[in-house]
């Protein structure tokens, strides 16, 4: 593995809030700086398409069935919206959240209009519901689309989000996709490194992003680790895949210097028994170091294997 990441509390943290900041981070990142993030933000994303259908279980129709697993299985955080939080998280209160701030479906393709996905709430709206109800939400999250003709907008959003979450004490995550006319390659290894150095300079705390797949998805991504400099790189799990081979790529990307992974359907498209247990050998990888054997026993039930 290569050196662990390891964060700098932000300047714009202010000196009150600094050592909230660092415990939330620590308690995200199981104090080794890298995050697992359990993404349950498809259900405005993709509407019900990654939640019914052949080979997907019948109880993952259920909003509830993405928070008993993150309230089953080890994770460092579960992104999801605020209203789903406001609703579930009373059953569910020891749950890490981060809450999604913008979302859009994906009904409205680039040929037909560029992707827009404007905030929702405020930052301070999402303390307020943390400090009511004393609840664990570490952090906010929102999506830029880059390359957009709107990405003005985005950005602007992103910014004062980021900046309002770190004066609260708060962790930023940015979801930083490259989408629209402009885009003709969306994975394309620079262009990827160009979105991860946008979110640096943005100021988030991790950037997740859609990395390349195939069997030399890594060559290059040093120069995606090097654009995001202190700030760590999330590699989306994608659409679902091979457990052992959703594993060894996820370990490929930990031992090349990401700072975490974000994984959605692979997890909730499963049992609760055998998705709680998914979640447990991606922690094992993206913060433990494990090995893709060690995280395949935990998977199977058998630790020791």
């Amino acid at each position: 593995m290569k050196g662990t990441y390891r964060t700098t509390v932000p300047l714009d943290v202010p000196p009150d809030q600094r050592e909230a900041f660092q415990e939330r981070f620590d308690r995200m990142t199981g104090g080794k700086g890298r995050l697992m993030l359990f993404a349950g933000d498809q259900k405005m994303e993709h509407l019900n398409d990654d939640f019914h259908g052949e080979g997907i279980d019948p109880d993952d129709g259920d909003p509830e069935h993405l928070f008993r697993i993150a309230s089953r299985g080890r994770i460092g955080a579960f992104a999801t919206q605020f209203g789903l939080i406001a609703r579930y998280a009373a059953n569910h209160h020891d749950v890490p959240y981060v809450v999604k701030l913008n979302s859009k479906t994906h009904l409205v393709k680039p040929l037909q209009a560029e992707p827009l996905s404007r905030q929702w709430l405020a930052v301070d709206d999402v303390a307020a519901l943390r400090d009511e109800n004393d609840l664990d939400i570490v952090g906010v999250g929102y999506t830029v689309y880059l390359g957009s003709e709107h990405e003005a907008v985005m950005l602007t959003e992103a910014a004062q989000l980021v900046h309002r979450a770190h004066r609260l004490g708060m962790t930023a995550i940015l979801w930083m996709y490259p989408r629209g006319r402009a885009v003709p390659v969306e994975r394309d290894m620079h262009l990827i490194a160009g979105a991860a150095g946008a979110g640096a300079c943005l100021g988030a705390d991790f950037v997740k992003l859609n990395c390349p797949g195939g069997p030399d998805a890594m060559k290059g991504f040093d120069e995606v680790v090097r654009a995001a400099g202190r700030t760590g790189v999330l590699c989306s799990g994608g659409s679902h895949k091979d457990e052992r081979a959703f594993l060894e790529r996820l370990h490929q990307q930990i031992a090349a210097g990401a700072g975490g992974s974000a994984t959605g359907r692979n997890i909730h498209q499963r049992p609760l028994d055998k998705a709680a247990r998914f979640c447990d050998a991606i922690y094992a990888i993206t913060v433990d170091g494990a090995s893709v054997r060690e995280a395949m026993g935990l998977l199977q039930g058998d630790p020791g294997a």
